[in-house]
């Protein structure tokens, strides 16, 4: 029977059509079905989709047309992160408008995510860039000001001298502006901050009961905050150097204080200024740590170096004991006091730092089992567990009993009317600094008056909106540089007054994003309490994880700042959370070094060997290592190309199917060309079937052996495939639909020999075609549309409920249980699913498999253990 083939090109824009016009993915908030809201991280608009967005958003409507079908009240929306220095550099670049700029990306990019068949509902579109939405940030920003949440105050930052902007530590390389290649300059500004702190230990400890999220994104968002537990000691100077009695110290590890060999202060502590008044090579010292920026992985690479300030600080326990006070390259002030002692036997940053300096050092934890006589430290410090030696009264003591003892003893010893040390808790975790010194971001609502100070703007003033008139001549930040934009009356006693100028950071924009999409159509208030109160928490997140610490830890942040000025009900903006590996891609280099684009290339294999040609020349192309997708390298498959030879549904399903969604999926010709295949296939199996059975076959009271086993088939996989797109494990649910379409074919080609199908295989062959195209609609939701309509199904695969599994057609009539010789699995044998142990006892005994596996030895005893195992002991 011939069947013609399966058009994408004709039949997925028809169906796009056909959902848009009936409004099929639109959510409304008076729905009564219960909600479940499935969010992919929405994508800065820098002009066109890539491989990477194909597969996040591919997993997203999974989940989002799964549970559609389930009957939830599905939110699945959309928007645009769309301020950010990208748009200014091309503003430069392309002597445009960072407005024309996004929003002409906005445009294209999505058409690319229309044309994929998303499930998306456009109504809720949104884009960051709005003044309709950063009106209501600013209207946030004010509540986060009046509630105690926002602070002004001088910290330092990177600051670039040629573009004249403070840059995120991500954007300082090698000590160098990203975009400029100056070097950056450590510098003193007063900013805006958001408290993030003030949430400090609940963002911590909230983070157990975030069970579904990946464990790994829990770890990373725990070691950014940060928490500790130490002592905070203080070292008494030896003399009343420089105007200071003492330096105090933050640690967590007290117990190797007998195993310390020096003092380091961060080169902005007040000690070092002070030192460095007098001193012009300590000046020269501290400006050179400057240049090394604030982020922490650029002062870890640093090479460690210090300054001898000449000052001694007594060591705590004993007033004899001096110890060398530094200025140190890799001491914050940030962190902790901006001071350390450095026990190098047991930290590789000390170790690194006195075997440069020649200070030596003295292990005071032994590995157990170790003489401690023979125990030294060299090239590699010791950071293990132990017992104490070289450590006076705390000798053989454990690490947690010998901290305990030194905070016991030094919070009894009094220096200047207080004790010496107290117990501290501390977090790495820092206010969140917003201010940037650019103009495509949300201006921040605050007005400077000489007179009255900082003033907020009016909330009926909002929004403060952004001039088009500005220029990019001139470095720096165009709302500086703007004739009349900043100057302003004052709200309060209408003098003259300056606007704020700096915007805030984009990482704003994004922290509340998720609550607006429950009604973006409010003008009065950011949120809608009983819209947000019922779509919160996202049900189910999707990202990279590049975003697994700061978007993430700054929405939770926000979240509960919402909270606390009533914005929202809960605390948490995400139950689930998953992120998804990278799409990768083979590298190709011509003969001159030069990057390759894999349309330009002809594979050949020869034998086990793979060579690359040009595809125009023939000359030979080097094949290199398979890489994360990337415009440098040009290993990048644009998903325009793809869809428009095989379709959307060919791209999604490959994309879902190459391998677990958390790992890399490493892009091919070949596994394009697979899925198109299955595409096909599974189009001729149903059209198939629908011209051979037509409507919708009565159910017949009993079922042959044929028709049951292909039953059995359809509930089996109907019943793995819910359950694994629960679990996200789509490559799973593709495999069971392979299957599927295997029983499918195999009972087909059965009834082929007869011109009518029997009444029972008739109804098992056009019921399997139905489940079989709602498995795949989740993912192929096009080819779905075309399936159903040629089984004659009412309706659209798109609106349909999710299939009921008969239990029944789930239990196996027989069982494959493992046999075990003398603890050792030697063979497999088959036994009825009902079968009782005296049973199983038979059949394998008189199993010749087995009887191979004894050679014949004497069976002493058989052991069944009941649906698990069989063990035989000889």
């Amino acid at each position: 029977m011939a069947v013609e083939r399966y058009n994408p090109k004709e039949a997925e824009p028809k169906w796009r059509r056909v959902w848009d016009e009936r409004k099929l993915f639109e959510t409304r908030n008076d729905d009564t079905r219960p909600p479940y809201y499935v969010l992919e991280m929405f994508p800065y608009p820098s002009g066109r989709i890539h491989m990477g967005h194909v597969r996040n958003y591919a997993m997203g409507d999974v989940v989002a047309r799964y549970k559609r079908a389930k009957g939830f009240s599905v939110l699945h929306p959309m928007g645009w992160d769309a301020f950010g220095l990208p748009a200014e550099n091309a503003a430069k670049a392309n002597k445009v408008h960072p407005r024309d700029w996004t929003y002409a990306n906005i445009a294209t990019m999505r058409g690319q995510l229309q044309s994929m068949g998303l499930s998306l509902d456009w109504s809720r579109e949104l884009a960051t860039c709005d003044a309709s939405y950063y009106k209501h940030q600013q209207k946030l920003f004010l509540d986060f000001l009046k509630a105690g949440l926002v602070d002004r105050k001088t910290a330092k930052v990177n600051w670039d001298p040629v573009d004249e902007t403070v840059l995120a530590n991500e954007q300082v390389i090698d000590g160098r502006g990203w975009r400029s290649g100056a070097p950056v300059e450590l510098r003193e500004l007063t900013q805006w901050f958001f408290k993030i702190t003030a949430f400090g230990q609940e963002l911590n400890d909230a983070l157990e009961g975030l069970t579904r999220w990946p464990d790994k994104v829990r770890l990373m968002q725990k070691n950014w905050i940060g928490r500790s537990e130490g002592l905070l000691v203080r070292f008494a100077l030896e003399s009343n150097a420089l105007g200071q009695s003492e330096v105090e110290v933050y640690t967590t590890r007290p117990d190797t204080l007998f195993g310390a060999k020096f003092l380091a202060v961060a080169p902005d502590h007040p000690l070092a200024k002070a030192a460095a008044e007098t001193n012009p090579a300590l000046q020269d010292f501290i400006a050179e740590c400057k240049k090394t920026g604030t982020a922490q992985e650029n002062i870890d690479k640093a090479e460690k170096q210090g300054f001898d300030t000449g000052l001694r600080a007594a060591h705590p326990f004993d007033p004899t004991w001096t110890l060398p006070v530094y200025v140190a390259n890799f001491v914050l002030l940030e962190y902790g006091t901006g001071a350390i002692f450095g026990c190098p036997a047991h930290d590789q940053r000390d170790l690194d730092f006195v075997n440069k300096y020649g200070l030596g050092n003295t292990p005071v934890v032994c590995p157990e089992g170790t003489d401690p006589a023979s125990f030294v430290v060299t090239d590699t410090a010791y950071d293990g567990e132990g017992r104490m030696i070289n450590s006076r009264f705390l000798d053989g003591m454990t690490i947690p009993e010998a901290k305990e003892e030194v905070a016991r003893r030094l919070e009894a010893e009094i220096l200047g009317n207080r004790p010496i040390a107290q117990r501290k808790v501390n977090f790495r975790l820092r206010d969140w600094g917003i201010s940037r010194q650019r103009y495509w971001g949300c201006p921040i609502p605050i007005v400077h008056c000489q007179d009255c100070g900082v003033v907020p703007v009016p909330e009926q003033d909002l929004p403060v909106k952004l001039p088009d008139d500005v220029s990019f001549d001139k470095p720096g930040n165009p709302l500086d540089h703007h004739p009349s934009w900043k100057h302003v009356a004052c709200p309060q006693c209408g003098g003259k007054a300056r606007r704020e100028t700096d915007t805030m950071d984009t990482f704003v924009d994004s922290s509340w994003y998720f609550a607006r999409f429950t009604d973006p159509w409010r003008t009065d208030s950011p949120t809608d309490r009983k819209a947000v109160d019922r779509f919160l928490p996202v049900d189910q997140y999707i990202g990279g994880v590049e975003h697994a610490i700061l978007h993430l830890l700054y929405s939770r942040f926000f979240t509960r700042a919402m909270k606390a000025t009533g914005h929202t009900g809960l605390d948490e903006p995400f139950a689930g959370m998953f992120t998804q590996g990278m799409v990768v891609h083979e590298t190709y280099r011509a003969e001159d070094g030069a990057w390759v684009e894999p349309g330009n290339v002809r594979i050949e294999t020869v034998g086990n060997e793979r060579r690359g040609f040009d595809v125009e020349t023939g000359a030979p192309i080097e094949i290199g290592s398979i890489e994360k997708m990337s415009k440098s390298k040009k290993n990048v498959v644009d998903p325009d190309d793809i869809i428009a030879s095989y379709g959307a549904d060919t791209a999604r399903w490959f994309m879902l199917s190459d391998s677990p969604p958390d790992r890399d999926v490493i892009w091919s010709d070949e596994g394009v060309q697979g899925a198109a295949r299955f595409v096909q296939r599974l189009w001729r199996l149903v059209a198939e079937i629908g011209e051979r059975v037509g409507g919708q076959p009565s159910r017949p009271a009993t079922f042959s052996e044929p028709a049951l086993a292909l039953r059995k088939a359809s509930h089996r996989a109907l019943h793995a495939v819910g359950a694994d797109i629960e679990r996200l494990a789509f490559n799973r649910c593709i495999a069971h639909v392979y299957t599927l379409t295997n029983a499918i074919g195999k009972a087909l080609d059965g009834a082929a020999e007869s011109a009518d199908v029997p009444a029972d295989l008739a109804f098992a062959l056009h019921e399997s075609a139905m489940i079989a195209t709602q498995l795949v609609a989740p993912m192929m939701p096009h080819l779905a549309e075309e399936c159903w309509q040629a089984l004659t199904l009412p309706g659209l695969a798109g609106e349909a409920s999710w299939p009921q599994t008969e239990t029944d057609l789930l239990q196996d009539d027989s069982k494959i249980l493992p046999v075990q010789v003398n603890g050792k699995k030697r063979a497999e044998v088959t036994v009825p699913a009902d079968a009782d142990t005296v049973a199983v006892e038979a059949i394998v005994r008189a199993s010749e498999a087995v009887a191979r596996a004894l050679e014949n030895r004497p069976i002493r005893k058989v052991i069944v253990v009941p649906g698990r195992i069989v063990n035989v002991v000889v």
